[in-house]
């Protein structure tokens, strides 16, 4: 019997907040609205997949507002810390909270723009998104989900018909506006806002906000420490879960970390073609502040500003004693993440440390490709070209049970990456052409490829608190 439709259940929980939170703000005038991208899948999870291409466009590139929703966009506020350096005059400068709803699994959910126009952080830029990084965000959300991290979705890319000048790519450029589906647009860089200006009732607020609303749990005299056990737990994972897909972000700022541990907001992202800490994705972090091997470090010191700004609604020793749990979490979610990518069972912490501390020294040594490892290693066994270096992770892996088999289409063929070459092709097909053929190519084969390594298990694995269920392939539309 085929499953009943998720029906559209729109919220207005922000609100509840006040306006010492966001500021209202009007979307942009774009001259066009292409429709680029629409996903399909996740619209399915929030009841919005039967809207037309009309409806959607008017939506999502006009931002008329969703029925029973947000009646205007809000710009959120909030400071943090760029490359570890205190930023108190930032906010949403060119994007905004346009609705929120329920999902399936009754959580929470936002719709937030990219591209969207200038608000009152805006500073000096002019509000907008490029094509490319529109297409980059689809092209990477696609693949972290697929690859099991808890990421936010790429829900609609509509091209604005507007000529952009940046300096750090050929100009005039296209421009677009994206629409992310994310379980909270909450991030760090807002308690430390309200820390800043000493607002304690409003910290109170904010912390209570999450807990109730992202965790079903009522707050009390101890709701700083929960909510700070809540992101110490879940940004561990979403450490680990960057490191075990061979990705780097990028810019692991204080306010691009989501309380809820989803990964968002992907500008000099890259995944790492091998297993080398000192990889980095933007040309600008010269210090490799944010280098992949380096990417835990960052985001625990993330976490650290958040318990520094609950310092003024909390004493400090709980907070100290919660963020020092960071490291067992990451430690045992790492293990986790390598052994959900190749397709096998965690058995227990002792064995399944080991057995991660057994193939990571040789993948970096050996400097074997990191996907095509992952690919031919699925199920836990190591094909006979890995030779002598492999030894000792060959016997390790061949101790746990296969939590999926290689029964899919998908493990007959080549592994499906995602390097900086291939992006920049799609982007050139595109750009030089209006070919959106290799776009949408790719995005079905990572959809195929998720599909594969997912398994029956997925469902379970990504949980409340995650990034939503496990999906059926489908091709994308748009």
């Amino acid at each position: 019997m085929p499953a009943r439709p998720q029906a559209y259940r729109p919220e207005t929980a922000i609100l509840e907040l006040g306006d010492a939170f966001y500021d209202p703000v009007a979307a942009a005038d774009f001259p066009q609205a292409l429709l680029r991208f629409r996903n399909d899948r996740a619209a399915a999870e929030v009841g919005l997949d039967s809207l037309s291409d009309d409806e959607w466009l008017a939506h999502f590139g006009r931002f008329t507002p969703l029925s029973g929703s947000l009646q205007r966009p809000l710009a959120l506020r909030y400071h943090g810390h760029q490359f570890r350096v205190y930023n108190p005059e930032i906010g949403d400068g060119r994007g905004f909270l346009f609705a929120q709803m329920r999902d399936a699994s009754n959580r929470l959910m936002d719709l937030g723009t990219k591209g969207s126009g200038q608000t009152p952080y805006s500073r000096f830029g002019d509000g907008r998104l490029t094509l490319k990084g529109g297409v980059r965000e689809v092209l990477a959300t696609e693949m972290l989900e697929a690859l099991g991290v808890q990421t936010s979705r790429s829900f609609s890319l509509i091209e604005t018909g507007e000529e952009l000048e940046r300096n750090d790519e050929p100009s005039p450029t296209r421009g677009a506006v994206l629409v992310r589906l994310s379980h909270s647009h909450i991030r760090i860089g807002m308690f430390q806002r309200l820390a800043y200006f000493r607002e304690e009732e409003n910290l109170r607020a904010l912390t209570a906000y999450v807990l109730r609303h992202l965790n079903d749990e009522e707050p009390g005299d101890d709701a700083a420490v929960r909510l700070l056990d809540l992101v110490v737990q879940r940004t561990a994972r979403l450490a680990a879960s960057y490191m075990a897909a061979g990705f780097v972000h990028g810019v692991l700022n204080s306010d691009n970390i989501n309380v809820t541990g989803e990964s968002f907001d992907y500008g000099p992202w890259r995944f790492n073609p091998t297993w080398d800490p000192a990889f980095t994705a933007a040309y600008f972090d010269h210090a490799g502040l944010y280098a992949f091997g380096r990417q835990p470090e960052a985001i625990h010191w993330d976490a650290m500003q958040l318990a520094v700004s609950l310092r003024p609604i909390s004493e400090a020793e709980p907070l100290i004693e919660v963020l020092d749990t960071f490291g067992e979490h990451y430690q045992r979610a790492v293990s986790d993440a390598i052994l959900w990518r190749l397709g096998l069972t965690p058995r227990d912490p002792h064995s399944d440390r080991q057995v991660v501390q057994t193939i990571e020294p040789v993948l970096r040594g050996t400097e074997t490709s990191i996907d095509q490892f992952f690919f031919d290693a699925f199920g836990g066994t190591l094909p006979d070209s890995y030779g002598e270096p492999w030894a000792e992770a060959r016997a390790a892996l061949v101790a746990y049970a296969p939590r999926a088999d290689r029964s899919h289409p998908y493990w007959s063929g080549e592994p499906c990456s995602m390097l900086i070459d291939e992006v920049e092709s799609i982007w050139s097909a595109i750009d030089e052409r209006d070919d959106w053929a290799p776009f949408h190519a790719k995005i079905a084969a990572i959809r195929a490829m998720g599909g594969a390594i997912q398994g029956s298990g997925d469902a379970q694995r990504r949980g409340k608190d995650g990034g939503g269920e496990a999906l059926a392939n489908a091709a994308p539309t748009g």
